[in-house]
This record gives structure tokens, C-alpha cells and sequence, in this order.
């Protein structure tokens, strides 16, 4: 049995590393820290817990956290980075939902998060948590940076273009555009993100610059192995007035090669191992609601022209997104079966 503590269990990702754990065979929640709410039964937080969670949340201590073998970080950036190598210097595995461990590059994580990296020297020997990509770094890590929500359909939009092994799109003109709910901002008190200000609206933002960008880059580079090739890409998020849910268009351009290729195959036979990525038969629409509670995420194929590609991808950004591929992780770590506490069928309607 997997002890397992969660560091800022009030949250979204917080609460939904909660209900997932809760169904997890091999998982027991042993501690959950909130700094606002320390004494609080979680279930009169989470009125969906009652009868099923009988916790209160509990102040941040260090040496109770010691106490378990994982330790999830459902926190704001700079968090995970202050506790992690004390944390793995007692043996406890660390999983970070927040942006502590994505990015190697120090310039822009500083640039980006606005905060110094503390610990640079376990930065480098973190693994980033992308489940599907990275299992083998995985099973053998003491810290995940867990992916962003917008990066991880991107990268599972495009890895098997980028793995094929020869040139099948343009890398310099990639353009995303996003699309999430707005669960995606968190759980917090803020005018951009109350009823008034989102229902009936849609609107993008981050245009100028998203902090997932470089992410975004970063990870394509190292999946392709080609340095700067990304550059060109054009990320646009845009914010969609439902509460989970995730969908990403990517446009890329085909070489000649990628002219050859039947891509859906390439897609099919990539992923066919895979529990969690869903490729859908050609011309298929993915919806957000088919992945709605649910660990899986959805790509299907469109080639509009001869040398155009389309590829849409859906997920629950707080799951696939977030807090399910944290999981999925935890199991790769601990050498379960990764789909353990993850089974869950999209609610729909």
C-alpha cells in the first residue's frame, strides 16, 4: 500500500487527487495539509466526501510528511521547490502538479514564474512527468514535474509526427490554438473568473505570451531531439465559459514526405499500447464531455489539404490534464498498473 500525502488539498487539482485516490486499490490518503484550513474535516469542505473521508486537513510539518512514500503538491508555483529535496533525502517520492519541475531552463523559468529556482542541481535530476513519453525516466525518478494541461495535448498531438524518423511536418509554423475551462485558473476569488464575467463569453488570452509556451517548446525539442526547431510556434489559449474540459486545435503544415504518410495509421500504431490515448477513426469530432471525469485523452485526424494537418485533441484538464496523469505517474513510480484508480468512464451528459 502506497502512504500517500497531498500538500494543498483544497484546490481543484487538490480535490480531484482526492476523489481519485479515494477509488485507488493500492493507495491510502494518510495526509492532506491546507495552510487556510488546518482543523477543517474535508468533507465539510467537500460535501461529496461525506461518509467516504473522515480527515481533517492539517498544517504543513515536514517530519509528518517524511512519514509518507509520495508526496503530491497541489500548489501554487514555488512551493514543491522549498520542501522537495529534504522531502527525497528521507526517501519520499515527489510529484508536482505545479510548474516547480517542468521547465529546465532557469532564464525562463525565471522569466516566466517571476521567482528564483532553489534547487537547480534536483531540477536537473527531476523527470518531466509526461506518462505516455517519459515511462521509463519515470520509473526510476524521486521528483515529477508534472506537465501542464495545454503542453500535455500538444505533445500527445504531435509526438508521433515528431518520433517517425524522418521530417513529415513544417516545425517552424506549428500553430495551437486552445481552448479551457475555467477550472483551468484554479479555486480562487478573482473578477476575471466569476459567473458574470465568464457565462456567455469567450474570449482568449495569454496572446502575447503564456508561461505553457516555453513549456510547450521545451518538451517538443526534446521529444524531436531538435534544438530551436519550434521556435515558430503560435500558442493561443482562450477561455471557454464551462467548468472542465480542455480542447486543442494544432495546424501543421506537411512536407512531402508527410504528404506520403498515411497519418492515421501512424497514429493508430503509436498509441495502440496505450491505455489512456484514444485515437478516433478518421473524421471523428472528440468532444470534451466524452473525457469528462475521465483519464483519457482524445486525438482525432483532419487533412483539410494535401499538405495541411489538422489533429484535435480533447481532454479533462483536470484530469488527463492534471491531477489523473499525476496518478498515473505515482503508479509508473511505484511499479503498479499504471491504469490503477484511473478507470473512470466520462460522464456524459
Amino acid at each position: 500500500m502506497v502512504e500517500v500525502g497531498i500538500v494543498g488539498g483544497t484546490g481543484y487539482t487538490g480535490i480531484e487527487l482526492i476523489r481519485l485516490l479515494l477509488q485507488h486499490p493500492e493507495a491510502h490518503l494518510k495526509l492532506l495539509t491546507s495552510r487556510t484550513e488546518a482543523g477543517l474535516k474535508v468533507s465539510d469542505m467537500f460535501p461529496s466526501l461525506r461518509g467516504v473521508l473522515d480527515l481533517a486537513f492539517s498544517p504543513l510539518d515536514i517530519e509528518q510528511l517524511k512519514t509518507c512514500n509520495v508526496v503530491f503538491f497541489a500548489t501554487p508555483h514555488g512551493v514543491a521547490m522549498k520542501y522537495a529535496q529534504e522531502l527525497v533525502d528521507a526517501g519520499v517520492k515527489v510529484i508536482d502538479l505545479a510548474a516547480d519541475f517542468r521547465l529546465q531552463n532557469l532564464d525562463k523559468f525565471r522569466h516566466w514564474y517571476g521567482i528564483e529556482h532553489n534547487c537547480p542541481e534536483l531540477l536537473k535530476k527531476s523527470v518531466y512527468g509526461l506518462s505516455e513519453l517519459n515511462r521509463e525516466k519515470i520509473k526510476h525518478a524521486d521528483v515529477i514535474g508534472n506537465p501542464g494541461c495545454y503542453p500535455t495535448t500538444v505533445q500527445l498531438g504531435l509526438a508521433p509526427l515528431l518520433k517517425a524518423g524522418q521530417d513529415l511536418i513544417e516545425y517552424d509554423n506549428i500553430i495551437v490554438d486552445a481552448k479551457s475551462g475555467v477550472s483551468g485558473a484554479g479555486r480562487k476569488a478573482s473578477m476575471s473568473m466569476i459567473y458574470t464575467e465568464n457565462t456567455d463569453n469567450f474570449k482568449a488570452y495569454g496572446v502575447g505570451g503564456h508561461r505553457h509556451h516555453p513549456e510547450i517548446v521545451e518538451a517538443l525539442e526534446n521529444i524531436s531531439g531538435k534544438k530551436g526547431a519550434f521556435d515558430g510556434l503560435t500558442f493561443v489559449p482562450h477561455l471557454v465559459p464551462m467548468i472542465r474540459g480542455m480542447l486543442s486545435t494544432i495546424y501543421v503544415n506537411l512536407t512531402a514526405a508527410g504528404q506520403e504518410t498515411d497519418l492515421q495509421q501512424l497514429f493508430e500504431q503509436f498509441y495502440q499500447n496505450e491505455a489512456f490515448v484514444d485515437v478516433m477513426p478518421e473524421d471523428s469530432q472528440p468532444e470534451t464531455r466524452s473525457v469528462r471525469g475521465a483519464n483519457y485523452l482524445r486525438i482525432a485526424l483532419y487533412q483539410p489539404l494535401p499538405n495541411r494537418l489538422v489533429i484535435v485533441v480533447a481532454q479533462d484538464n483536470l484530469v488527463k490534464g492534471a491531477s489523473g496523469q499525476a496518478i498515473q505517474n505515482m503508479n509508473i513510480m511505484f511499479g503498479l498498473n499504471e491504469s490503477l484508480g484511473l478507470n473512470h468512464i466520462g460522464l456524459l451528459p
